[in-house]
C-alpha cells in the first residue's frame, strides 16, 4: 500500500491494516473483517464432518482444526463464527472452556477457546468444535424443489466469499490464512454432494442407510472463503481430460456444449501463468438464484446459468474463473482491502487469454467495455465515495457493501497503464507470471505487490516513480489516466449508437434489421452499453428499435439486461414487467440490483418495484435480498427468510 516506493511501508498504510507491535518485536497484523488474529496462530488443516439436514435447513457438524502457535505462551484461540450453535469444544481430545463474545453486525461472534495448556511457538494442537448452523446462515442457500430446474429435489449451495464461511464452519475466516482440508459429507442417498476439492470416494452412511457419505480432499492450502459445498440432484459430463461439468440434468448437456473450450482455456492460461496446481478443473452450473456470475472455488468453479447463451459469447466468465486459479487462489489478497490484487490481476489474465484466443483487438474491445463498467460503479457509489478507492479502508465496513467493479476494472486499468509504460503485453505478462511464482501459496498486500514491481523492473524505476500512486490507489473516483484503447471493434457500435442518439422521429425509418446483422454478441452488448451512458432515448426510438432489431427475443442475458434497462429509462411501460421478471427469475446481482433500481427510479412504478421485491425476497439469496433491500430502502428486519 505504500505510496512511496521502497520506503517506510508503515507510514503509508493509510488506515487499511491495523498494525500493533507485538511483544517479540514482530508486527502483529489483523484483518478488520475478522476477529481471528493471524499473527498469534495459524490454522494448517481442517477436517470436516458434516451432516446436511434438508428438513431443518441446517448443517450439523464437527470441525477439527490443526492450529500452530506463532508465539510462546499461546493460550487463547479466537475463531470467527456467525449464528452458529456451538455444543462442545475439545483440544487434543480434552474438553475445553469456551465463550462466545457479543455479536457484531456483519463480523458475527468471536469464539474464544481457552487451551488447557500453553503452547510454545511452533507447537500444534487439534481443536475440535461440534456445532450446528443457523437456518439463516449467510453462507448457505436452501432451495425448495420448486426453486430448482428439476422441481423434484431440494438443493443446497454455499457462497463463502467474502466473510461468510464463519456461518458454515467456525474458523479463522480471513484470506490471510491458508490451510488444506478434508471433508466427509452425509446427504440423502438420492442427492449428490460436491465440494471445492478432489473427490475421494463415497460410502453408505454407517449410521443411516438412507444416506450416503461423500469424501473430499483438498491438498493445496487455500483460504477459508474458498470452501464450498453443493448438494442436489446433480449429473456430470466429461468436457476435457481434467474437467467435468456438473448441474441438474436439465442444464447439463447445454452446459457441456457451452464449456467445451475449457481445456483450451486452461492450456492457454498455463502458457501465460505457469502450471495449474489444483488437479481437477470442474464447472458447476448452479440454479438461477446464485448471486454472482461465477465463483472461483478450487477444483469446482461455480457458474450462473445466465452464462448459457448458446453461442459461447459469455465464455469470458469461465476465462475469468480459470484465471483465478493463479491470481486469487494461488496468490491471495491478505485482507479484503487488497481485493484488487485478486480481481485486477484476474481480469488482466482473463483478457490475456482472450488475446491469445481471439486477438489483441478483442482484448482492447473488452477493456473498453470494462472502463464503462467502472464508470457505472463510480457513478452509483458517488465520485467522492472512499469505496471507489483501489485500496479502500474497510474499518467498520461490511465487505458485501463494498462489492463493485472498482477492484476489477480500476485494478485492470492500473495494470494496463503499467503495461503501456513498461514495454507492452509480453513484457508486463512476464512480470505477472514472476509475481505469481514469487508469492504462490501465500497472501499478499498492495505493498508486497508494489515492492516486487519495483524489484522486477529495477532498471525502469525512473518510469515507476512518475506514476501517481496516491491518485491510483488512495483517491476516489475514476483513475488519473484514461488508457487509449484500440477502437477497431467498437467503431461500428459507436457509429450505430450515435445514429440513434442523433436521430429525429422522421429519421427512424432509416433503421433496419441489417444494422445489427454483422455485429457479434459482444458488439451488440457494447452498442447498448454506449446508449446507457447517454440521456434516455425518446420512447419512439426504443419502440422502433424493438420493431427492427427484436431485442425482446434475445436469450443472451447480457444483451437482455442492457436492453430492458434502456427501455425502462425511456419510460416504456410495457418493459417494466419484463425487467422485474428478469430481476426475479434469476438472482445474479450484476443484473438484479440495477434492474430493480431502474424500475424504482421510474416514479410511476416505484411501489411496484418494492411490491415485487417483497413478494420474491424469501426466494432470493440472503446477500442479494439484503443489498436489493438497501437499494429500495426496504426495512431489512421485515425481510422474510428462505
Amino acid at each position: 500500500m505504500s505510496r512511496c516506493p521502497l520506503r517506510s511501508m508503515s507510514s503509508c498504510v493509510s488506515g487499511c491494516l491495523l498494525s500493533v507491535l507485538g511483544l517479540s518485536g514482530r508486527i502483529k497484523m489483523s484483518d478488520p473483517c475478522s476477529f481471528a488474529s493471524f499473527s498469534t496462530c495459524l490454522t494448517k488443516h481442517l477436517n470436516l464432518l458434516l451432516h446436511v439436514d434438508f428438513n431443518r435447513h441446517v448443517i450439523r457438524g464437527k470441525v477439527q482444526l490443526t492450529v500452530e502457535a506463532l508465539e510462546d505462551r499461546f493460550s487463547v484461540l479466537t475463531l470467527d463464527t456467525r449464528d452458529l450453535n456451538i455444543t462442545s469444544v475439545s483440544v487434543n481430545q480434552q474438553p475445553t472452556r469456551f465463550t462466545l463474545g457479543s455479536k457484531h453486525s456483519f463480523k458475527g461472534t468471536p469464539l474464544d477457546i481457552t487451551l488447557p495448556f500453553d503452547l510454545s511457538r511452533g507447537q500444534q494442537v487439534i481443536v475440535e468444535v461440534a456445532y450446528e448452523t443457523s437456518q439463516s446462515a449467510s453462507a448457505l442457500q436452501w432451495l425448495t424443489p420448486e426453486q430448482t430446474a428439476g422441481k423434484k429435489q431440494a438443493y443446497l449451495f454455499s457462497q463463502c466469499q467474502a466473510h461468510h464461511c464463519r456461518s458454515m464452519v467456525p474458523c479463522q475466516d480471513t484470506p490471510s490464512i491458508k490451510h488444506t482440508y478434508y471433508a466427509q459429507v452425509s446427504v440423502p442417498k438420492d442427492l449428490v454432494a460436491v465440494m471445492s476439492a478432489v473427490r475421494d470416494g463415497q460410502e453408505v452412511d454407517p449410521e443411516d442407510s438412507s444416506r450416503i457419505i461423500y469424501r473430499f480432499r483438498q491438498p493445496v492450502a487455500m483460504p477459508s472463503y474458498l470452501i464450498a459445498i453443493v448438494v442436489g440432484a446433480l449429473e456430470s459430463r466429461e468436457i476435457g481430460p481434467r474437467s467435468r461439468v456438473w448441474s441438474e440434468k436439465e442444464f447439463v448437456d447445454k452446459a457441456a456444449i457451452e464449456f467445451s473450450e475449457t481445456e483450451t482455456m486452461l492450456k492457454t492460461a498455463e502458457d501465460l501463468a505457469g502450471p495449474y496446481v489444483w488437479g481437477q478443473y470442474d464447472i458447476l452450473v448452479l440454479p438461477p438464484s446464485f448471486p454472482y456470475g461465477g465463483m472461483e472455488n478450487p477444483c469446482l468453479t461455480f457458474a450462473t446459468p445466465t452464462v448459457l447463451a448458446g453461442d459461447k459469447s459469455l465464455s469470458g466468465v469461465i476465462a475469468h474463473e480459470i484465471s483465478h486459479s493463479w491470481t486469487g487462489n494461488l496468490v491471495t489478497n491478505r485482507t479484503w482491502e487488497h481485493f484488487w490484487l485478486n480481481e485486477g490481476h484476474t481480469v488482466y489474465l482473463e483478457r490475456m487469454i482472450g488475446r491469445c484466443m481471439e486477438g489483441e483487438q478483442f482484448r482492447q474491445f473488452k477493456a473498453m467495455g470494462g472502463w464503462k463498467d467502472l464508470q457505472d460503479s463510480v457513478n452509483t457509489f458517488g465520485v467522492d465515495n472512499p469505496l471507489t478507492n483501489l485500496v479502500p479502508s474497510l474499518q467498520d465496513v461490511d465487505p458485501d457493501d463494498a462489492f463493485s467493479s472498482v477492484p476489477y476494472e480500476k485494478g485492470f486499468a492500473l495494470l494496463y497503464h503499467l503495461e503501456e509504460l513498461l514495454g507492452g503485453p509480453e513484457v508486463f505478462m512476464g512480470f505477472v507470471k514472476s509475481y505469481i511464482q514469487r508469492f504462490a501459496y501465500s497472501s499478499v498486500t498492495t505493498d508486497d505487490w508494489k515492492n516486487y514491481l519495483f524489484t522486477y523492473f529495477k532498471d525502469k524505476v525512473d518510469i515507476l516513480n512518475k506514476v501517481d500512486w496516491n491518485a491510483w490507489m488512495f483517491t476516489p473516483g475514476m483513475p488519473p489516466v484514461k488508457p487509449k484503447y484500440d477502437t477497431t471493434l467498437a467503431d461500428a457500435c459507436i457509429a450505430l449508437s450515435q445514429r440513434w442518439i442523433k436521430a429525429k422521429d422522421q429519421d427512424l425509418n432509416g433503421f433496419g434489421e441489417s444494422d445489427v446483422k454483422t455485429l457479434s454478441s459482444h458488439q451488440l452488448i457494447e452498442f447498448l452499453s454506449l446508449l446507457l451512458q447517454e440521456e434516455p432515448l425518446p420512447l419512439t426510438h426504443v419502440k422502433k428499435m424493438q420493431e427492427v432489431y427484436n431485442l425482446n427475443a434475445s436469450t443472451n442475458s447480457e444483451i437482455r439486461f442492457r436492453w430492458l434497462r434502456l427501455c425502462v429509462r425511456s419510460k416504456w411501460e410495457e418493459a417494466v414487467p419484463l425487467a422485474l421478471k428478469m430481476a426475479t427469475e434469476q438472482g445474479r446481482m450484476k443484473f438484479t440490483r440495477p434492474l430493480f433500481r431502474e424500475v424504482f427510479t421510474f416514479e410511476k412504478y416505484r411501489e411496484e418495484a418494492v411490491h415485487v421485491f417483497v413478494a420474491h425476497r424469501a426466494a432470493m439469496h440472503p446477500v442479494t435480498s439484503g443489498l436489493v433491500g438497501k437499494d429500495l430502502k426496504v426495512d431489512a428486519s421485515s425481510t422474510a427468510r428462505h
